[in-house]
C-alpha cells in the first residue's frame, strides 16, 4: 500500500472478524527498539476514557477487543503484533489507530525496514504499508482501522510525532501525567533484600538498581501482566474496569467529601530502583549472615573461582538482556537472544579445548559467537591458551575471543600476543574484559539507570555482593607490579635514571589503576568518568607512556587527570613517592560577574560541609601562586583569599585535598592503590558534591579523553 491508501478488510478475506496487526523494523546499530500503542477512538476522534489507551502499561483493553501481544520471531528478525477482534469493538469506537513510540531522545529516522502488516484469523497476510522515510519524529502512526458501514477498512497513515508518545496520546484525548512522583512506592511489602513481589498489581518489570529495590504500586485497575516493562501508573478508567470490582464507598462517606483525583496513565518508563536508605535487617545480630543467591565461602582454590565466577557472570548475562547486552556491545554482538554456556568441549589437535564459557547471540537468524577465557586473582592470561581458542573460533567461524581477568587493558599494549594468520578468510576478533568493568557496568544499571524488573534488580545486586567479596577473585587491578619497589627505592635515593624500562611499567600499571578509578567512581556517581590527556601530549600511546616515565624519573610524580561529567572541570591526582602524599585538586572557574570579595564568600559558603583541611588557592591571571589557605583557616576570614593587588584579576580557585600515600604494591589497606582509591573517593564525596556544575569555558579545550 502507499500513503494515504484505504483497503476493505472483506475485500481481502471473509475471515475478518479478528485480525493481526504487526508493526515491524530494524536497527542497523542492532540497539533500536519501539513501542507499540493502540488507541480507540469515538465519531469525534478521542478516546471515551483513558482506558481506550493501550500501551505497554494497559496491553489489554477492557473488552477484550484489543491485545498487546509483544515481540514475535520472524523471518527478518522480530516484530511487534497486536490483536483486534472487531466483533467485540464497541459501537461507539468508531476508529483504531495503531502507533509506535520511541525513547530516551531516540527518533525513528534511526531505523530501517518500518512497515506494518495485516494478518486475518487464518494467519494469511493480506496488506503491507511500508514507510520509506521517517524521519527526526519520536512517534508514528502506521495505520488506522475504521468503520464504513457494517465493514471495516484499513487507512496506511505514517504519520510522525515530534513529543513521542505523550504528545500522540494527548492529541486524541489522553490526559497524561508523566510528572507525578510515586510517594507510596515504600508502602509496599518486600520480597529479598527489599526486592517487591512482582504481583499483578505491583511493577513487575521497570528498570532498577541494587540492594532494596523499591517496589511501586499500581492503582486497582486491570490487572497488568508480569512482562510489562515500564511501571507507569494507569488511571482508574471510565467506567470502571470489569476485571477489577470497583471499591464500595464506606458508609460514612458524604457525598459532598472531597474525594482524591484518580491517578492518570502515564508514558514515563519508570525504573525500579534502590532506595537511599537501605532497610533495616531483621537479623538479631551482626552474626546472622543473609543467605545469598552465589555463595563464596567454600571457595578454595583459583581454578574453583574462575569456573564459579565465569557460570555466575555468564548465567546473569543470559537472564538480564540489558546487562548482558551491555558487556558484549562494544564486541560487535548484536542486539538478539543470548545463550550463555560453561565448560564447552571443542576438538582441537589431539586433544579437545574447554574454553571456561561460551557466548551466543541470535538475531534474524544469524548466530554471533565468542569463547571466554576467565582469570581470577593475580592470575595471568597465557598467550599460549588465548591462541588455541583464536585458532579454533577462526576455524569454526566464531566471532570473537573474549578474555576476563582483574588486569585492565591499555591501548597500544596488549595483555596476550596472539599470532592471526592474514590467509583465513575468516577472522576472529580478541577482546579483553576486567572485573571492575563487569562490576561498573552491574552498578550503573543496579543503582542508577534500571534494569528489567525487581528479579532483575536483585540478581545484579546478588552479582555484585559476588564480585565485591574478598573470597571472589574479582576484585579487579590490585598489583602495581615488580617494578614498584625498585623504582620507588631508586626515586628515594635519587638512582633512577630516565629510560629505565621499570620507570614505564609503573607508568603502565598506574594507567591501568586510574582507568579502574573511573569505573569505580562512575558506578557510584552514576555518571561517565574518563581519564583525560592534554593534547599538548600528544596521541601516541607509547610516546605519552615514555614521557610520563621520563617525568616520573625527574621529578617522583605520577599524574592523571579525569573529566567526571557535570563537574566544573577536571580533577587531578598527582602521587608524589618522595614526600609520600596524594593529592587530588580540581580548578574551579570564578563567576565572570560580581565583586572578587563577594566571590570568595559565595565559594566559602558552598564548602560549609567541606573537611577543614581543604586547601584552598587563589589563581591569579599572569601569576604563578596566589593567596591560599586551609578552609579551617578562610571560614572566619575569607578575604584573606584576595590578591594584594587589587587590580589582580581572579581567574578561579583551586581546591586541593593531601593524603598520606601507601607504600606496598598491593591492594592491601596499607598499599598504594588503595591510598589512591581513598583519596579520589573522598575529594569526590567531601567537596565535589557541593560545587555547582561546569560553567561556560571562555578558552577552547585542550584535552581529550583516552
Amino acid at each position: 500500500m502507499t500513503k494515504g491508501a484505504n483497503v476493505s478488510l472483506t475485500a481481502l478475506s471473509e475471515d475478518v472478524g479478528s485480525v493481526i496487526v504487526g508493526l515491524g523494523w530494524t536497527s542497523p546499530s542492532g540497539e533500536g527498539d519501539a513501542d507499540v500503542s493502540v488507541l480507540l477512538l469515538d465519531s469525534g476522534g478521542k478516546v471515551r476514557g483513558d482506558a481506550d489507551f493501550c500501551f505497554y502499561n494497559n496491553p489489554v483493553a477492557e473488552d477484550g477487543s484489543v491485545r498487546l501481544l509483544g515481540k514475535t520471531p520472524t523471518r527478518d528478525g522480530n516484530e511487534d503484533r497486536i490483536s483486534f477482534d472487531l466483533t467485540a469493538v464497541p459501537a461507539e469506537v468508531d476508529r483504531i489507530v495503531v502507533a509506535a513510540s520511541r525513547y530516551e531522545g531516540a527518533r525513528f529516522g534511526d531505523l530501517e525496514d518500518l512497515a506494518v502488516t495485516l494478518a486475518d484469523a487464518t494467519g494469511d497476510h493480506l496488506l503491507r504499508f511500508a514507510i520509506a522515510d521517517a524521519g527526526e519524529v519520536s512517534a508514528i502512526i502506521f495505520g488506522e482501522l475504521y468503520r464504513r458501514g457494517t465493514e471495516w477498512k484499513f487507512r496506511a497513515v505514517g504519520q510522525g510525532y515530534e513529543n513521542g508518545l505523550a504528545g500522540l496520546a494527548t492529541d486524541f484525548g489522553v490526559d497524561i501525567d508523566d510528572d507525578v512522583e510515586d510517594a507510596e512506592a515504600d508502602a509496599e511489602p518486600e520480597g529479598p533484600d527489599g526486592v517487591g513481589d512482582a504481583t499483578p498489581n505491583q511493577v513487575g518489570n521497570g528498570v532498577g538498581n541494587s540492594g532494596p529495590v523499591e517496589s511501586v504500586t499500581e492503582p486497582a485497575v486491570a490487572p497488568v501482566p508480569a512482562s510489562v516493562t515500564a511501571p507507569a501508573r494507569l488511571a482508574a478508567p471510565r467506567p470502571t474496569l470489569d476485571a477489577v470490582p470497583s471499591p464500595r464507598r464506606h458508609e460514612d462517606d458524604s457525598a459532598g467529601a472531597p474525594r482524591k483525583p484518580a491517578a492518570r496513565p502515564r508514558t514515563a518508563k519508570k525504573k525500579v530502583t534502590l532506595p537511599k536508605v537501605a532497610r533495616k535487617s531483621l537479623a538479631e545480630n551482626e552474626s546472622w549472615r543473609p543467605a545469598r543467591l552465589f555463595p563464596v565461602s567454600a571457595l578454595k582454590s583459583d581454578r574453583d573461582r574462575e569456573t564459579r565466577a565465569t557460570s555466575v557472570l555468564l548465567s546473569v548475562m543470559a537472564q538480564i538482556p540489558e546487562f548482558g547486552r551491555r558487556l558484549v556491545a562494544a564486541f560487535g554482538a548484536p542486539a538478539g537472544r543470548m545463550e550463555t554456556f560453561t565448560e564447552v568441549s571443542l576438538p582441537h589437535g589431539d586433544s579437545p579445548r574447554r574454553p571456561d564459557g561460551v557466548i551466543r547471540v541470535e538475531r534474524a537468524g544469524k548466530l554471533w559467537t565468542a569463547l571466554v577465557e576467565t582469570k581470577t586473582n593475580g592470575s595471568a592470561l597465557r598467550a599460549e591458551q588465548v591462541q588455541a581458542y583464536m585458532d579454533i573460533a577462526a576455524r569454526r567461524g566464531y566471532e570473537a575471543v573474549i578474555t576476563l581477568s582483574n588486569d585492565v587493558a591499555l591501548e597500544g599494549s596488549p595483555l596476550v600476543d596472539v599470532k592471526v594468520d592474514g590467509r583465513r578468510k575468516h577472522k576472529v576478533a580478541l577482546w579483553h574484559l576486567s572485573w571492575a568493568e563487569v562490576a561498573h557496568q552491574a552498578q550503573l544499571l543496579l543503582r542508577h539507570e534500571g534494569v528489567g524488573n525487581g528479579a532483575h534488580a536483585w540478581l545484579l545486586q546478588e552479582l555484585l555482593h559476588y564480585l565485591q567479596h574478598e573470597n571472589s577473585g574479582c576484585h579487579g587491578f590490585q598489583n602495581m607490579g615488580s617494578s614498584w619497589v625498585p623504582v620507588r627505592n631508586g626515586i628515594d635515593d635519587e638512582t633512577l635514571c630516565q629510560g629505565d624500562p621499570r620507570a614505564l611499567e609503573v607508568v603502565e600499571s598506574w594507567e591501568r589503576l586510574v582507568r579502574q578509578v573511573c569505573l569505580r567512581l562512575g558506578g557510584e556517581l552514576g555518571q561517565k568518568v574518563l581519564p583525560a590527556q592534554r593534547a599538548r601530549r600528544g596521541a601516541d600511546p607509547g610516546a605519552r607512556r615514555a614521557l610520563l616515565a621520563d617525568q616520573l624519573c625527574a621529578d617522583g610524580r605520577l599524574r592523571a587527570e579525569l573529566r567526571i561529567e557535570g563537574t566544573p572541570g577536571l580533577l587531578a591526582v598527582v602521587a608524589d613517592l618522595r614526600t609520600g602524599r596524594v593529592r587530588t585538586s580540581l580548578d574551579v572557574p570564578a563567576p565572570e560577574q560580581g565583586y572578587p570579595l563577594s566571590s570568595v564568600k559565595r565559594l566559602v559558603r558552598r564548602l560549609a560541609e567541606a573537611p577543614a583541611d581543604l586547601h584552598v588557592e587563589t589563581l591569579v591571571e599572569g601569576a604563578t601562586n596566589g593567596p591560599r589557605g586551609t578552609l579551617e583557616r578562610l571560614r572566619p576570614e575569607p578575604a584573606d583569599l584576595l590578591p594584594k593587588d587589587a587590580a589582580a584579576r581572579i581567574s578561579g580557585f583551586r581546591l586541593s585535598l593531601l593524603k598520606g600515600m601507601g607504600s606496598g604494591r598491593g591492594n592491601a589497606e596499607s598499599g598504594f592503590i588503595r591510598s589512591v582509591d581513598d583519596a579520589v573517593h573522598r575529594f569526590c564525596t567531601t567537596v565535589l558534591v557541593h560545587l555547582d556544575g561546569p560553567a561556560t569555558r571562555r578558552v577552547a579545550p585542550t584535552e581529550h579523553a583516552l
